[in-house]
């Protein structure tokens, strides 16, 4: 939630999924891709039309392609401030979403930010979720795709609806 005195800088970043014991609520992926933007307004809209919290999730994979023996250590910093950069991106999509529809979210929402493999985060954090809502493609490459591999994973094994938001008509231009 934005406010004009700025409050979203000040939201706090959880390093956990949302899940038990919060209440169910929307799920929305974010990995500031124009895909995620999309989907986290209209996550937005379901949220409010259901009375719903909203949950912002972005993951950031430590290891994408694994390390070498004791690396882990020596990367830790680059983690660490991954995850600082996966937050503050998570509170500017918050507050670009907000400007665009010209209001503040008018709900309870949280952001977390979880270490771990992209898709298996989310599927977990599916769990108990109202709906998962993500983009058609997010940051990944295969632009031709109609789905991207996350959005698919997600259709196909997430534990709640999936909502998948496509580009509005006029990013097709």
């Amino acid at each position: 939630m934005t406010t004009a005195d700025g409050r979203a800088h000040a939201l706090p970043v959880d390093s956990a999924p949302p899940g038990p014991p919060q209440a169910p609520g929307i799920l929305a992926a974010c990995d500031g891709s124009d895909g995620a933007l999309w989907a986290l307004d209209r996550a937005m809209s379901e949220a409010e039309r259901y009375d719903l919290p909203l949950y912002l999730l972005g993951v950031v994979d430590p290891a994408p392609g694994g390390y070498p023996p004791g690396m882990a250590e020596l990367v830790q910093e680059s983690v660490e401030r991954l995850s600082g950069s996966m937050a503050d991106g998570l509170r500017r999509a918050l507050r670009t979403v907000e400007q665009a529809r010209g209001r503040p979210f008018d709900g309870p929402v949280s952001l977390h930010v979880v270490l771990g493999q992209v898709v298996e985060v989310l599927l977990a954090a599916s769990v108990g979720q109202h709906t998962l809502v993500v983009g058609a493609r997010g940051n990944g490459g295969f632009t031709r795709l109609l789905l991207g591999s996350v959005s698919t994973a997600a259709v196909h094994h997430a534990a709640c609806p999936v909502l998948v938001v496509p580009a509005p008509p006029a990013a097709h231009r």
